[in-house]
């Protein structure tokens, strides 16, 4: 097995390692709350699915698992998708790659392999916040590169909680460089940000793409920190805010903000026209969007 291949693997490896976690915390905080709203349900579970992607030619072309929770007493809808994939890409996305990273030759060679997490929950507390994460790896003959990120989406803003999110993502950037926690949280304020309404999908977190350094090990050992904090950066709020009782007015705001959810996921997301480009699970690319929302 070359080099590559063995990254490629340990990759996957990682971000399925991570959905685990990820799907036993949030099963955790299910069985955990015993006080305030809804504590009286029964705790929410994963239902797990496998996803494939099709290929055009019928043939293996990869997949992952879509986790998705459904009317827990602390979640309303949570996504936490796991996927590796690999194939061709379409001209369409050949053009794309080729502008917007500069990469020569991909008419000529566009094979591709994709591996990465992807997280979004939807809280059935208005005073909780939504939350989306995920890491990927992605590689073609021409280059590789790392990317992802996680941010907060509140409908109702606790300064306190924005402060812990970002210090959370600031600590775990130190490691790797004083200048990359600033520079990667104002790439996620312009990356998240909703033009057409003029206004952030939520209070921001960090994002970076197409992150290569030219250090396999370095990169991956950053992207694996990037994972790592996001546990500790979301689970303290939720059980802050989990058991705080709220008025229909509350609700209101949260499936209004719902929309401004959906509607940048649809419009503006790279990672949703991806997944429906190459033929992804359309069931577990649009994971994502809300069980409700509203528009005013």
């Amino acid at each position: 097995m070359s080099d590559m291949e063995t990254e490629k693997a340990r990759a996957a490896a990682w971000f399925r390692d991570l959905r685990d976690q990820i799907v036993a915390g949030f099963e955790g905080l299910e069985d955990s709350h015993g006080t305030g709203p809804l504590s009286d349900a029964e705790p929410g579970r994963f239902e797990v699915t496998p996803t494939r992607r099709a290929a055009p030619d019928g043939g293996d072309a990869g997949g992952g698992l879509m986790s998705v929770m459904r009317g827990g007493r602390v979640f309303e809808k949570v996504g936490v998708n796991v996927s590796t994939v690999f194939g061709t890409l379409g001209e369409r996305a050949q053009a794309a790659m080729a502008a917007r990273k500069g990469l020569p030759g991909m008419a000529e060679d566009p094979r591709f392999w994709a591996s990465g997490i992807s997280l979004v929950a939807h809280m059935q507390n208005p005073h909780a916040p939504a939350v989306h994460m995920n890491t990927r790896m992605f590689w073609t003959p021409h280059a590789w590169w790392f990317g992802g990120g996680s941010d907060l989406n509140p409908c109702i803003e606790y300064p306190e909680d924005t402060a812990h999110f970002h210090a959370a993502q600031e600590t775990a950037l130190a490691p790797h460089g004083a200048d990359l926690y600033p520079r990667l949280k104002a790439w996620a304020d312009d990356y998240f940000f909703i033009p057409h309404r003029g206004r952030a999908r939520g209070v921001g977190g960090i994002f970076l793409d197409d992150h290569n350094s030219g250090d396999w090990a370095a990169d991956f050992a950053l992207i694996q920190d990037i994972g790592r904090a996001f546990l500790p950066a979301f689970v303290p709020l939720v059980e802050t805010r989990r058991t705080q009782d709220w008025s229909e007015a509350d609700k209101h705001t949260q499936l209004v903000h719902r929309g401004l959810y959906a509607e940048y996921n649809l419009v503006y997301d790279r990672g949703t026209k991806f997944g429906l480009e190459t033929g992804h699970d359309a069931n577990a690319v649009l994971m994502s969007l809300p069980p409700m929302a509203k528009w005013v």
